[in-house]
């Protein structure tokens, strides 16, 4: 990553140096061309071919840098990260977000707490900041903790899917002191996009940046069939507590 970000830097470099050259050249050669026209032989005119040739190779250096341009733009978008993010298709990853896209009526999200909270208090804020479902908990152990919500808001209407939404903890111990915490997305990474020269993942149905996964791992356990032509979901071994939601 640090050979790409170097090599970027002197192609960007070298390419600006060259935009620089080439403007300062055309803008001469157009004074000298004027200059030829104004002070020319009437006899003897000059042939129009000449100065329409230089005209072609100076479009010529110009089109050249363009592709310079966009070669480095190329580069810069396989350093950010989008060759290696495609792999991740189909993996199951953990990203360090606390946004997430309420999608079939749901939105989840995984918190960890450094240490046991007497008070924790779980708000939902949608796209302005304004809080549409809270919660409050009590006597909360340090770890993990998944937290799902129903997508209803304050009212108990439930909100269209597809917004973004962040959760919002507030951990306190038995002293009111802060407990620290992470806020998480799990998920399955179904499709990897770039935009605005920055690479997003779209796990389930929300979107992180690439350079937040913190952890990948293989898919789900595939159901397996049983004798009887029933199935057998994959076990769930996870002793992760889920709060209760409030309507």
């Amino acid at each position: 990553m640090q050979t790409n970000a170097v090599a970027n830097t002197q192609t960007a470099a070298s390419t600006s140096v060259g935009g620089q050259r080439l403007a300062e050249s055309f803008d001469t050669f157009l004074v000298l061309l004027t200059t030829q026209m104004k002070n020319q032989d009437p006899l003897s005119p000059m042939d129009s071919g000449d100065f329409t040739q230089q005209i072609v190779q100076m479009t010529g250096v110009e089109q050249q840098l363009l592709t310079n341009d966009l070669l480095k733009q190329l580069v810069g978008a396989s350093g950010d990260g989008v060759a290696d993010a495609v792999s991740l298709i189909g993996k199951q990853v953990r990203a360090a977000t606390d946004e997430a896209n309420l999608t079939d009526k749901s939105a989840d999200w995984v918190y960890r707490l450094d240490r046991q909270a007497q008070s924790v208090k779980v708000e939902v804020l949608d796209s302005k900041g304004s809080i549409v479902h809270v919660q409050a908990l009590e006597n909360v152990a340090g770890g993990e903790h998944k937290f799902s919500w129903n997508g209803k808001n304050i009212l108990g209407a439930q909100l269209a899917d597809g917004g973004t939404y962040t959760l919002r903890i507030t951990a306190t111990d038995s002293a009111g002191a802060s407990v620290g915490h992470n806020t998480f997305i799990d998920g399955l990474v179904r499709a990897v996009e770039q935009v605005d020269g920055q690479t997003y993942v779209t796990i389930g149905g929300s979107r992180a940046l690439w350079n937040t996964i913190s952890s990948i791992g293989l898919p789900p356990a595939a159901v397996t069939p049983t004798a009887s032509g029933g199935s057998v979901p994959p076990s769930n071994n996870s002793d992760e507590e889920t709060p209760a939601q409030a309507a």
